[in-house]
């Protein structure tokens, strides 16, 4: 099929590749126009511009798509664009427009389904396809398809899983369409939920909080925004700025410990429990394990982590 590919983020990459590999004839990528990025704020193209551009595909950098002319087309495609696309773009493809959302639909409608779902503790997710619709993410669902969170799974882990899955669903899909097999089930908008665009507001950390929720933080968030913490020595002198991204739950060693210091054992005490952090991000470093971490590093009691 002749198909309108329209995106920007990362998350697309997968499906992009994969119609490519179907043999679909793409007629055009939309994307965001190439923005300032890095420390030194050099205009850079999205990632889709790029994988387009590398595949010599047509590329259409643009701010507003409803301003476009674009060529004739059986299909529209759209994944993580950032655009409000008007009806009348929506509805000029033969078979109209589709897009891929990263949650089981109804539930996590928004900017941030990956990272809400660790947030809310969802031990499941998965990809839904649905006809693009005014209402955002309200489209009548196409197809979906389930995956198992982790346990220890951090939402840039499990973006880049669900991804790969998203592709695997959409030329499914897309077979089903062009077939002309598709039941179209309409959303039960008494079970939607919202998955709100998330800020470095969210990030901040109340070490009065239960252990649970902490570990769901620091997971959830990684590696945008970033838990982000300075470590500070019994004196009050900072020792260290570290962005958290693994963390999980355990039993802690009672009043002893204030919330946000480290115990005997290196968990950080809190509300209820302890939260054990599993890997960490030193600024201008890699993440690493924490062990890896305290081999050069001072991880002493009575240390404490603040949210910065």
């Amino acid at each position: 099929m002749r198909i309108i590919f329209t995106g920007s983020g990362e998350f697309g990459v997968p499906t992009l590749a994969a119609l490519l590999e179907a043999g679909q004839e793409i007629v055009a990528v939309c994307t965001q126009p190439d923005r300032p990025a890095g420390r030194g704020r050099k205009l850079t193209p999205t990632a889709i511009s790029q994988f387009a551009s590398a595949h010599l595909l047509p590329v259409i950098p643009t701010s507003d798509i409803n301003a476009e002319h674009l060529p004739l087309a059986d299909l529209m495609i759209v994944i993580a664009f950032g655009q409000k696309i008007a009806p009348a773009v929506v509805d000029y493809p033969r078979l109209g427009s589709v897009n891929l959302h990263a949650s089981l639909l109804p539930k996590y409608r928004g900017a941030a389904p990956t990272n809400w779902a660790i947030l809310q503790g969802e031990t499941e997710t998965g990809n839904s396809i649905i006809r693009l619709a005014q209402k955002m993410d309200a489209g009548n669902i196409l197809s979906q398809s389930s995956l198992s969170i982790g346990e220890m799974e951090t939402a840039g882990e499990l973006h880049d899983r669900l991804a790969t899955d998203g592709a695997k669903l959409m030329r499914h899909t897309v077979d089903e369409l062009q077939a002309g097999k598709i039941r179209e089930i309409v959303q039960d908008e008494t079970r939607a939920t919202l998955a709100a665009k998330l800020s470095r507001q969210i990030a901040v950390i109340d070490w009065n909080s239960p252990a649970v929720e902490i570990s769901r933080k620091i997971r959830g968030l990684y590696p945008w925004p970033g838990c982000r913490v300075r470590l500070t020595d019994a004196a009050g002198n900072e020792r260290a700025r570290l962005t958290l991204s693994r963390a999980r739950a355990v039993d802690g060693e009672g009043p002893r410990w204030h919330p946000g210091e480290i115990a005997a054992d290196g968990a950080i005490a809190c509300g209820d429990q302890a939260v054990e952090l599993i890997e960490i991000q030193p600024d201008d470093r890699r993440s690493m394990s924490l062990s890896d971490y305290r081999r050069g590093n001072p991880w002493m009691p009575g240390m404490k982590l603040e949210s910065i």
